[in-house]
Order: C-alpha cells, then sequence, then structure tokens
C-alpha cells in the first residue's frame, strides 16, 4: 500500500492504463476487462485489475494536471511495479487539422509548467517523449483493428482556463503543436527517469477556438477507439 493507493502487493499489474477520470477507468475494466477487481477507492481515484485477451492488466483513474498524474505514477511505478503506462486521456484541439473525436498519440509534450523546472532547474529544456517501441506498438495496435489516428506533439499545459492562450496556441500551431492537454509531460518525464515505457493516446474532446466539445458523460464512455487501441498495445 502506498500513500494514495491502496492495493496491496500484486495486486496490480505491469501494464496500466491512466484515464484521469476515475469513472473513464471504471467503464474501461466493466467493459473490456475480464474478472476486473476494484483495488483502489481512496480519494475516489478509482482502480481496477483484470485480464485483455489474456494479458493482465490495470486501469487506475489520475485526476487531471501533472501534479495530479506525478503522485499516481510515481507510486505505481515505485511501489507496484509498473512497466508499461499509456495514459487514456482527451485533449483540445486548437488546429482545424483535428477535429472532435479524432484519435491522436502523443510521441513528445511541449510544456509550460513549473513541475520539469522544479525538478530540473531552469538551465535545461528537458524534452518529454513517448517511448519508442510503445508508440510503435500502439501503431501497429490501430493499423489492426482498423482504427484511424495521427501521431503529433502536444503541449501539457498547467491552465485548463487560460485568458491569454490563443496567441500561444497559434504560434505553437506553427510548430506542429495542435493538441492541448495536461499530464503527458510529467508521465513521460518520470517515464525516462525511472526507466519504464510510457505513452499518451488521446481522444480530442474539445475543439478550442470553434465553441465544440463533447459532454462529461460522452467523454466517460464513447472514447472506445481510443480504450481499444490502448489495451492491445498495452
Amino acid at each position: 500500500m502506498s500513500t494514495h493507493i491502496g492495493a496491496k502487493a500484486g495486486e496490480i499489474a505491469e501494464r496500466v492504463l491512466l484515464p484521469g477520470d476515475p469513472l473513464r477507468a471504471k467503464f474501461i475494466a466493466e467493459t473490456f476487462l475480464e474478472n476486473a477487481v476494484c483495488y483502489n477507492n481512496v480519494r475516489g481515484m478509482l482502480g481496477f485489475t483484470g485480464t485483455y485477451k489474456g494479458k493482465r492488466v490495470s486501469v487506475q483513474g489520475t485526476g487531471m494536471g501533472m501534479p495530479s498524474i506525478g503522485i499516481y505514477a510515481y507510486e505505481l511505478i515505485n511501489f507496484y511495479g509498473a512497466k508499461r503506462l499509456i495514459r487514456t486521456g482527451t485533449c483540445g484541439s486548437a488546429s482545424k487539422e483535428f477535429d472532435l473525436r479524432d484519435v491522436v498519440f502523443a510521441q513528445a509534450a511541449a510544456t509550460d509548467s513549473g513541475v520539469l523546472r522544479t525538478r530540473l532547474g531552469s538551465e535545461v529544456a528537458f524534452p518529454p517523449v513517448a517511448d519508442f517501441f510503445l508508440l510503435r506498438d500502439a501503431v501497429e495496435a490501430a493499423e489492426g483493428l482498423g482504427k484511424k489516428f495521427k501521431v503529433g506533439t502536444v503541449l501539457s499545459d498547467d491552465l485548463f482556463y487560460n485568458e491569454n492562450s490563443e496567441e500561444r496556441y497559434a504560434l505553437l500551431n506553427k510548430y506542429g503543436v495542435s493538441c492541448v492537454e495536461m499530464e503527458c509531460a510529467e508521465l513521460f518525464t518520470l517515464g525516462a527517469r525511472h526507466g519504464v515505457q510510457t505513452l499518451g493516446i488521446l481522444t480530442v474532446s474539445d475543439m478550442i477556438f470553434e465553441d465544440r466539445f463533447c459532454t462529461s458523460e460522452e467523454r466517460e464512455q464513447s472514447f472506445t477507439d481510443m480504450m481499444e487501441i490502448a489495451l492491445e498495445a498495452i
């Protein structure tokens, strides 16, 4: 048992999906896993372990933002032996290149976060990147399932409501950073630090400059392409 996860030793698999929403974790477990058992409800951050096509898989909610996913990913890696971790979350798009429900594989994450500066100082611009082999597995899984996807760099933003975002997002678009989320940079950094495989598989839930978005229920239960790809890849 760790501070924020109430599981006993051996109750969490080495392969873990990381949705931000704990109710999405519950939906994934109940929809896709066989013999799923809830191992955590501390702070309502649900976690489950079951099997998917013979593979033992866990699904752990992480909350929103890098400080939150950092806590859960750190404990999963260091206290429970997680080796392959895929964030299965949502992102907003600031580009017409994407549309609602598009699946995006985050190969790298730019960030404005103070988390990295706190960890590494301001002299080095550390590049948080996904694990190549896990990304390759996701591409092969999506192709095998016949699912459409795009691969790109995302922005892991500290602020969800940022009144100064329009000019910055427009500039980042010029550098190929079109999707905004809040967690991948920290997950990728922890993967690098602890020598484990990490990846972000995201679904576009908001069109930032068009006032189009998916409902909370849709985010929880309908982004099944992302879930299936992640389960096949993990």
